[in-house]
């Protein structure tokens, strides 16, 4: 059985290595990349199914590289950092990124979230009412070709960007909260990682218009046409 990949993006020789030593101890494939334009090369040519990403690099930064591969071809992306600064983990989200650490960080926890992701990826499209086509107002989301359009324009999507449209678009007008986006999308049962949850959305509402997901404020959001558009 071909091994899963994932292309581990670092330029400290030291953590990049226990890292690549770590997940292929845990079974998977590892290629390593140390600057920005060697990343979006090795991501081109490697096709990984994942990519743990340092944000600061040589070259150009890992939101760059974010922005690169994901305009090539959407990739699940685990982002290194090693300041807890909101603007910048808001701002890695909203190009594509599914998820964060900030250093230091266990080698355990790492393992879990990429397995998580990757559970999550898997799975898309093997329960049978995730093949309908979703429509809310101006929204379609097409579950079994993973495509989204607003108003007959498509909208490209990063995977977490489009399973947590999914989430909300077959709970419309259903307020979810931070905790159950979490526990449903990511599959973090009682975890808080709410600026995940925050960062996504905002992409999200770049992406297809502000008026598509409201926000309720110290509960959650809820997917819901525009005023406009209700019958």
């Amino acid at each position: 059985m071909n091994r899963q990949r994932i292309l581990v993006v670092e330029d400290e020789p030291t953590i990049a290595r226990a890292v690549a030593d770590r997940l292929t101890a845990e079974g998977f494939a590892v290629d390593i990349a140390v600057d920005g334009p060697s990343a979006v090369e090795q991501a081109r040519a490697g096709r990984p199914d994942l990519i743990v990403l340092d944000l600061m690099l040589p070259g150009f930064d890992g939101l760059e590289v974010c922005r690169r591969v994901q305009a090539e071809r959407p990739v699940p992306v685990l982002m290194l950092t090693a300041r807890d600064d909101e603007t910048d983990l808001l701002v890695g989200l909203g190009v594509g990124a599914d998820d964060y650490i900030t250093k230091p960080f266990s080698m355990r926890v790492l393992v879990a979230r990429i397995r998580a992701v990757l559970r999550r990826v898997g799975r898309s499209g093997d329960d049978p009412a995730q093949r309908d086509t979703l429509r809310v107002g101006p929204l379609e989301v097409d579950q079994r070709s993973r495509r989204v359009r607003v108003d007959g324009r498509e909208v490209h999507l990063t995977p977490t960007e489009f399973d947590l449209l999914v989430c909300l678009a077959r709970n419309e007008r259903t307020v979810l909260t931070r905790a159950v986006l979490l526990e449903q999308v990511w599959d973090w049962a009682g975890a808080g990682g709410t600026r995940v949850v925050d960062g996504h959305v905002k992409a999200l509402r770049r992406k297809l218009g502000a008026g598509l997901i409201r926000t309720v404020h110290g509960v959650g959001y809820a997917l819901e046409a525009p005023a406009e558009g209700r019958p």
